[in-house]
């Protein structure tokens, strides 16, 4: 497919994991594709900037520095979050404070330095990446929960807001995805094979989502050819939200 040919797509957090995936599928797709992140090591034909979306000055210069290289920006994803596990005890403030902080105002903090160049465009879509969490209760995801169900709120208002710049603004709500970040979480579990039976299990499908999966949606609501789709939330969670099937046996 070449239907994002000659356009310039930004993707924060867009290293590895998800935000990598999607880049990559961007870019196999036609587009110019800058990536956003604290390591941001990638091949070509991506481009790499440095940008820790908790700091609004480097916010500000990597997304002038990236439109620069490009020469303007039509397709935005917000991919860049970090995680957090635990009741709503579990967390002290200054943890609530950094998680919604990269989360949700960072998120804010990339969209309103691309706004710009984005009311600029013919084309211009914003995605957002969620979680099953935001609609979801997911046992020990207190804070994150909160800051996905944040993402899900700000994804409609934006949505409604751009409407008169013909902006597009909607969001992937994946499942529990085989990311290194989940990786992580298995191997810091006292069975890391008994855990990731138990988040695969918990999927109707019996399995975790893939990166490239969710990929996949992230460029189907970024692309021209759905620009007719706004302020929409995306499910990608191998049937979590909708399906209530019976027990295996």
């Amino acid at each position: 497919m070449t239907d994002f040919e000659g356009l310039r797509a930004l993707v924060t957090g867009g290293a590895s994991g998800i935000g990598l995936a999607t880049a990559g599928l961007l870019a196999a797709r036609g587009a110019q594709v800058a990536v956003l992140d604290l390591n941001p090591e990638v091949a070509a034909p991506l481009v790499g900037f440095r940008c820790d979306v908790s700091v609004g000055a480097e916010v500000d210069e990597a997304v002038g520095a990236a439109a620069e290289r490009l020469g303007g920006i039509d397709v935005l994803v917000n991919n860049a979050g970090i995680g957090a596990q635990g009741d709503v005890t579990a967390n002290g403030d200054d943890e609530w404070h950094r998680v919604l902080d990269v989360n949700v105002v960072g998120m804010a903090r990339v969209t309103r330095a691309a706004l710009p160049h984005l009311r600029r465009s013919s084309a211009a879509a914003v995605v957002n990446t969620c979680s099953i969490a935001a609609w979801q209760g997911l046992p020990n995801r207190v804070l994150y929960s909160a800051s996905k169900g944040a993402v899900l709120a700000m994804t409609l208002a934006m949505a409604t807001d751009h409407l008169d710049d013909d902006i597009r603004v909607n969001c992937v709500c994946p499942g529990t995805a085989d990311t290194p970040w989940v990786g992580r979480l298995l191997d810091a579990a006292a069975d890391p094979a008994a855990e990731r039976a138990a988040l695969a299990a918990r999927q109707p499908m019996g399995r975790l989502v893939t990166a490239d999966e969710v990929a996949n949606a992230i460029a189907y609501l970024a692309s021209p050819l759905s620009s007719s789709t706004t302020g929409t939330a995306l499910a990608v969670d191998g049937g979590m939200y909708g399906l209530r099937p019976r027990p295996r046996t």
